[in-house]
């Protein structure tokens, strides 16, 4: 099993099918909070379901496209972060992240965040890293925003969330941005 400890109280774990039931617990117990940002809530009704992320993430990883980690607080899984996918022709990821409404207010994901992105440039010799959120999160927004991310634009009805579009505020660094800050 990898884990990454960032403080004595925050762990990343690579996720794996041991994370199943308690991943699907704390998106069955975050759901109507989850909802409002993310598509695939309502796809998730099972701990099935879950298992059957949690397979899509093993071959991400396995056909080298990136990984996902649970998110663990004070041993409690709290949310995920991963890479969308990583695009090696263009050395580029993109960010994906989820946290549990009580876990706010700690600086998990902008730490989280931190090490994907220093990860990223370090480690595995990307050039960009990039993160969208929506408009009006404001939560969300701030992640990239405290890591020196630029904001480079708006991409309007990006993406289809249950009954309307969304606008996506999309944000990126370069790695030599991030060595400078």
């Amino acid at each position: 099993m990898f884990a990454f400890r960032l403080t004595p109280e925050i762990t990343l774990e690579l996720v794996e099918p041991r994370h199943a039931d308690e991943l699907f617990r704390a998106t069955d117990a975050n759901r109507d909070h989850l909802r409002r940002r993310l598509p695939w809530v309502d796809a998730t009704r099972t701990v099935e379901d879950t298992k059957g992320f949690i397979q899509t993430t093993r071959q991400q990883l396995y056909e080298n496209k990136g990984f996902q980690t649970a998110i663990r607080f004070r041993s409690d899984l709290v949310g995920m972060i991963g890479h969308l996918a990583i695009d090696w022709s263009n050395r580029a990821t993109a960010l994906g992240y989820w946290l549990a409404h009580d876990a706010q207010g700690h600086g998990i994901m902008t730490m989280s965040c931190r090490a994907y992105v220093d990860h990223a440039f370090t480690q595995l010799g990307l050039h960009r890293v990039e993160i969208r959120c929506a408009p009006d999160n404001r939560r969300s927004r701030a992640i990239p925003e405290r890591l020196g991310f630029r904001a480079e634009g708006t991409i309007r009805s990006a993406e289809w969330l249950y009954d309307h579009f969304v606008d996506h505020v999309v944000y990126g660094i370069l790695v030599d941005e991030w060595e400078a800050s």
